[in-house]
């Protein structure tokens, strides 16, 4: 039964002697998602958080991570003021100090450096989780005056692949039709239901990935979807599948140009809508002859049978869509992946159709700046010294295996200044962990900008800046602040003040002021809210007024009515105007323009020699309850539902090794070792082991050598840096090798 909605068109009011204030859960900490909130607080103290059923989005749904937010922002071991470090790197010795001194100190140092070597010797990071990409990135090119901005994640293997290549592909990007864009949702007459959801490589009802809930997946599934799931565990969702795809980690391109291959020689693709709106068909149809079912099967350790039904139940369903995740872009073959994928719905003309993969662009909005905010205003000159951009030219910021080459050796210049934001890469993104502290441990000046004290601020850096969480700063939400991640108009409304901590777009800005005024005009963070959304004919304040979302219309088969193109002309935004099956851009900077498969770098097949010693595939990443990634650890009521970090393994594969349920394993590839418990599990398959990411122990020493015990059980300090794919995207997170044995007593 819905709930009833509370003050309608109100963001604050009085209720039983406590303020409730109506915003979302845009982070941080880490979220992907815009859930509504309703945040109850008294005294500047945040008592309890409930979802909002007047936001359709979630419709009063949470989880638990947002139910746990008053835990968060009250939490004893927060940062909340700035720290100057006055021991050695990693000794944990701090100094209190104002955050005018932090500012004048990163004034000095860049100064300092600007001065000695040159802007782009800085480099800045941020990560996945809290809004920091507009603004961060406006810090790195119009602030400090680098080209220098990423992920350090080698390959840049978290959707920053899909956010590149399918601009090009197809000129916005795409996501699965659950209905989201209406306010009535699933009620909508203009909405269809997909008869069939080709889910990949991700599980949403855990996840809730980048603005897709996993709640509308299920909703569609009681009103009639079938699911094709793809993975390499049995999850929840895969086990209500219609068919269910266990594939070796690394093989997703493989799999996806057989269910091409099928589609097109049994004629079941979309004669009409491949003539007239796609390029590159024939040779698409030339290439995916190359991938028969039974070569595949082999490749894949799927039934041929199995791909082959695939393929004609998400061909014959009219609509289908596919929702994917990272789990295929973290290998070196991720990119072909991504255009297989893209074909798949290209060639069944389940594009821009009610219950296919829609373009999110419902608005006109065109001026509001998108991730990388800032970079068409810096100085050609200088764009050509970003690192990795001569070698990889497909990837728009510094491409992060490069970079940390380039970090250690000062080659072809050096970087002495590193800039983290939202991202703690020691404990989860960074591959090769103990080379990712080493090339942080090269640099001159290190400033860190996060929640709590993490391994990456206690090892590496210089001054800590406290971060405020998402119910103590103000913010935007909306598709056109950051185009991928697609949500109705509205706000994030600051709720209480925990000590001396600013947003992560009050430090970007007033830092910003201070190193280039003219780039930063806003006398404050509401001012330059109100700038970002100026095209709405709205402000800040404006739009927070209307206590709930506003939905702009949306338009379906977009490609036929001139709503894609600058010039008003039916087709899509792309060189050609075409949607693209085969890219001739990726030709020009010579990288293969259809999808093809590569063997994991190390595998059974590509290393037999190094499989002898380490047989198992080696897969990670699946994300869990109440954590995002490295955060949370430290909150007793999420910590109660992941206590310790957990590999699965198959009964079968743990009686041959000896290995028992709840036992400590080791596990172990050339590059290191790290050691989690054994949970013995007939979801997964013989040959692979499933381990999870990104673990460290905010209960353990902080100083060196511990870091909170970050190299006990980080699965990172498996994986390596420099296997990225040709085109600098994706790399082996997912697809490694390893051994595993029993942890002995000490």
């Amino acid at each position: 039964m819905q709930k009833s909605i509370s003050h309608p068109g109100e963001w604050r009011w009085e209720e039983d002697g406590l303020t409730v204030t109506r915003t979302i859960g845009w982070t941080g900490p880490g979220c992907h998602s815009q859930c509504g909130l309703l945040v109850y607080s008294k005294d500047n103290r945040v008592l309890k958080v409930e979802g909002d059923p007047a936001t359709p989005y979630n419709e009063g749904r949470l989880c638990m991570r947002c139910l746990a937010l008053p835990k968060v922002v009250h939490h004893p071991d927060r940062l909340t003021y700035p720290l100057k470090r006055v021991g050695q790197r990693g000794e944990g010795k701090w100094q209190r100090i104002t955050w005018e001194e932090a500012y004048d100190m990163i004034v000095e140092k860049t100064r300092k450096i600007q001065s000695e070597y040159n802007p782009e010797s800085i480099v800045v990071m941020m990560g996945t989780g809290r809004n920091v990409w507009h603004a961060g990135s406006k810090l790195a090119y119009t602030g400090f005056g680098t080209p220098n901005v990423c992920m350090f994640f080698s390959g840049l293997s978290c959707y920053a692949p899909r956010l590149r290549i399918m601009p090009i592909t197809q000129g916005f990007f795409c996501v699965a039709d659950c209905a989201q864009m209406f306010p009535d949702r699933f009620d909508n007459p203009a909405w269809k239901c997909p008869e069939t959801i080709l889910l990949w490589g991700n599980n949403p009802v855990v996840s809730n990935p980048d603005s897709f809930m996993g709640w509308w997946m299920v909703e569609c599934m009681k009103r009639g979807t079938k699911l094709i799931a793809v993975d390499p565990r049995r999850t929840w969702l895969a086990n209500k599948a219609e068919i269910f795809l266990q594939i070796r980690p690394g093989t997703d391109a493989a799999l996806a140009l057989a269910m091409i291959n099928v589609i097109i020689e049994e004629g079941l693709y979309d004669k009409e809508f491949v003539e007239k709106w796609t390029f590159g068909f024939d040779k698409l149809r030339e290439r995916a002859k190359q991938y028969s079912p039974e070569k595949v099967e082999k490749i894949t350790w799927i039934p041929k049978e199995k791909i082959i039904e695939a393929a004609r139940l998400y061909a014959r369903s009219k609509p289908a869509s596919i929702q994917w995740g990272v789990g295929f872009e973290q290998a070196n073959s991720g990119v072909s992946a991504i255009l297989g994928l893209q074909d798949l719905w290209g060639i069944t003309g389940n594009l821009d159709v009610p219950g296919g993969n829609i373009i999110n662009k419902p608005t006109p909005f065109h001026e509001i700046p998108p991730p990388l905010w800032g970079r068409k205003e810096m100085p050609s000159e200088l764009k050509k010294k970003r690192i990795g951009g001569k070698e990889y030219p497909l990837v728009p910021m510094a491409q992060p295996d490069v970079l940390v080459e380039t970090m250690l050796t000062g080659k072809p210049y050096p970087i002495k200044m590193a800039w983290i934001q939202s991202t703690n890469p020691i404990a989860c993104m960074g591959a090769d962990s103990k080379k990712t502290l080493q090339s942080l441990l090269a640099m001159d000046f290190v400033v860190v900008a996060d929640l709590f004290m993490t391994p990456t601020a206690m090892a590496a850096a210089d001054l800590v800046l406290p971060a405020a969480t998402g119910l103590e700063r103000n913010g935007i939400r909306t598709e056109d602040y950051e185009t991928a991640w697609w949500g109705p108009l509205r706000t994030v409304n600051k709720v209480v003040q925990v000590g001396e901590c600013k947003s992560d777009d009050e430090i970007i800005l007033e830092l910003g002021k201070r190193l280039n005024p003219e780039g930063f005009p806003w006398e404050n963070v509401e001012e330059m809210l109100d700038w970002l959304v100026r095209d709405t004919g709205n402000t800040f304040k404006e739009i927070r007024e209307l206590g709930t979302p506003r939905y702009y219309p949306f338009h379906y088969r977009k490609y036929e009515k001139g709503l894609l193109r600058e010039d008003g002309k039916p087709g899509f935004e792309t060189e050609n105007g075409k949607f693209l099956l085969s890219v001739p851009y990726f030709e020009r900077i010579g990288l293969d323009g259809l999808p093809y498969f590569e063997e994991p770098p190390e595998s059974p097949y590509s290393t037999p020699e190094l499989a002898k010693d380490y047989p198992l595939i080696l897969t990670s990443g699946a994300r869990l309850w109440g954590c995002f990634n490295s955060e949370h650890r430290q909150i007793p009521e999420l910590r109660e539902v992941n206590p310790n970090p957990i590999v699965e393994i198959h009964p079968e594969t743990a009686r041959n090794y000896g290995i028992k349920d709840g036992d400590w394993v080791w596990i172990e590839n050339m590059r290191g070792k790290c050691k989690q418990i054994a949970k013995l599990t007939p979801t997964i398959d013989k040959r692979v082991v499933h381990a999870q990411h990104a673990w460290w122990f905010p209960e353990k020493s902080g100083p060196a050598p511990s870091f909170f015990g970050v190299w006990e059980s980080n699965i990172n300090l498996l994986v390596p840096f420099g296997q990225q794919g040709p085109s600098g995207f994706c790399a082996p997170y997912r697809c490694g090798i390893c051994r595993i044995k029993k942890v002995q007593e000490e």
